[in-house]
């Protein structure tokens, strides 16, 4: 019998030592190592076995692979117009998003077109998948459950049930035999990932990977977790909020920062074709502090109300809270109005929200930003009908952006009448319909056009 050794090993970033540290030197993470039983090293059995030669790569076949629909349109525009066989997907997120439902209703579909699936389960009885299966409408012959967490057993089901999709739910709950740690170290983690990632190449078969997240959101094992994969999706979102986001964060056959958002109801998860609509259905007529934004997620055009709370503070140190948006971001753009635009600010509450729960990180929503502050600081309400976008530099000047076109569109399909964008945008656009399109160079002349 193989002779094992006590190592401890950090649960962030994989570290290893001989004896217990407080502190990763390498992570700086606190109280992150774990004692596992580490058996000699021997050779891997994760591979990816071709089973041709070398080849030079002007011989080699591009033919486009046939991706297989899932029947769920925004999951198939995030994965990048659906699944690619042989890929190896990893969805991450908070407890109780709803990673399982969205994978269950997605394998419940493919199960309708024919596709077997094996959906495996180790948090979850089979009694728990059937009654979920039932409220979703994901009910076939062709999905079967297997609540198993021992990864040579699972293996040994894939042979015999050979599947066209398999799902693991979740990898931190999956072990190797071969190894003595606990289910979701770093070794065991790495163990799965691995085996699994070579078992999707070498059998062509999409295996769908959930992962646990930590506390600072980030998928929880060791980073290597994600560079073995094909793509990575973040299921984002608020429990009190209904709607969710599904943002694609790595994608080799696809856009990268796709999203597709979705809605929570009692009998799954429903698409939302149309997410503008949506999150501007409920905006306030003639209120100060609102201001409607033009945002690009991946190659989505995405309308979103940013709203603004300006007030004298009552303390020392003004207080600067942010929703939904960069927090540093919404300080250099305080401090640009102060300075350029002459709005003082420096003894005034900041309070900044995106509304609907969607998170906003392109440059191109800062003069929307801008307005929103500027809009109830002066306690004038912006025009209804008027969409802003536009980037904003140090020295108060509004930069050009990009896809200046598909916004000016989308804000037209919704009945805006207006939009407020960079001067050298002006230039050879082509303007869809009869929107009117007004440019500005600078933050100051921006105030004047905003009211």
């Amino acid at each position: 019998m193989a002779k094992t050794r006590i190592i401890y090993s950090c649960q962030g970033c994989g570290n290893t030592s001989h004896k217990w540290l407080g502190r990763c030197p390498d992570c700086g993470g606190w109280n992150t190592f774990l004692e596992e039983r580490a058996a000699p090293e021997k050779k891997s059995t994760a591979r990816m076995e071709s089973g041709s030669p070398p080849q030079p790569i002007s011989e080699l076949n591009i033919t486009e692979e046939d991706r297989v629909r899932t029947g769920i349109a925004e999951l198939d525009r995030v994965l990048g117009g659906g699944i690619v066989p042989g890929t190896a997907i990893l969805i991450g997120g908070d407890p109780g998003i709803g990673k399982s439902t969205l994978l269950l209703q997605a394998m419940g579909a493919l199960s309708g077109k024919g596709v077997k699936v094996l959906y495996v389960t180790g948090e979850e009885s089979s009694r728990q998948i059937r009654l979920r299966g039932a409220r979703l409408g994901a009910v076939s012959e062709l999905l079967l459950v297997y609540p198993e967490t021992s990864l040579e057993r699972i293996l040994e089901a894939v042979k015999q049930t050979n599947p066209g999709v398999i799902v693991i739910d979740s990898v931190q709950t999956i072990f190797s035999e071969a190894l003595e740690s606990s289910p979701g170290s770093v070794s065991q983690v790495r163990e799965i990932s691995g085996r699994l990632t070579g078992l999707a190449k070498t059998m062509e078969v999409p295996v769908f990977l959930v992962g646990h997240v930590t506390k600072d959101g980030a998928i929880a094992g060791p980073k290597v977790l994600e560079h073995m994969v094909d793509t990575v999706l973040y299921f984002e979102g608020e429990r009190s909020h209904a709607f969710r986001i599904l943002r694609a964060v790595k994608n080799r056959f696809g856009s990268v920062m796709e999203i597709g958002v979705f809605e929570m109801h009692e009998d799954g998860l429903r698409e939302v074709a149309n997410p503008s609509e949506v999150f501007l259905a409920e905006r306030p007529e003639g209120a100060s502090g609102s201001a409607v934004v033009s945002s690009l997620e991946g190659t989505r055009t995405i309308l979103v109300e940013v709203q603004s709370l300006v007030c004298p503070t009552l303390f020392g140190v003004p207080r600067r809270t942010v929703v939904g948006v960069d927090y540093n971001k919404v300080m250099l753009l305080a401090a640009v109005l102060e300075k350029k635009a002459g709005i003082g600010l420096a003894n005034h509450d900041i309070f900044i929200k995106v509304a609907g729960g969607l998170k906003l990180e392109e440059p191109a929503i800062d003069l929307g930003v801008m307005a929103a502050i500027s809009s109830n600081y002066l306690d004038k309400p912006i025009e209804p009908s008027t969409v802003i976008f536009g980037e904003v530099g140090l020295a108060g000047e509004v930069r050009a952006i990009s896809q200046v076109e598909p916004r000016i569109r989308e804000a037209a399909k919704l009945g805006f009448k207006r939009c407020i964008m960079p001067k050298d945008n002006l230039k050879g656009l082509k303007k869809p319909g009869s929107i009117e399109t007004v440019g500005v160079a600078n933050v100051k002349e921006a105030i004047d056009k905003f009211f």
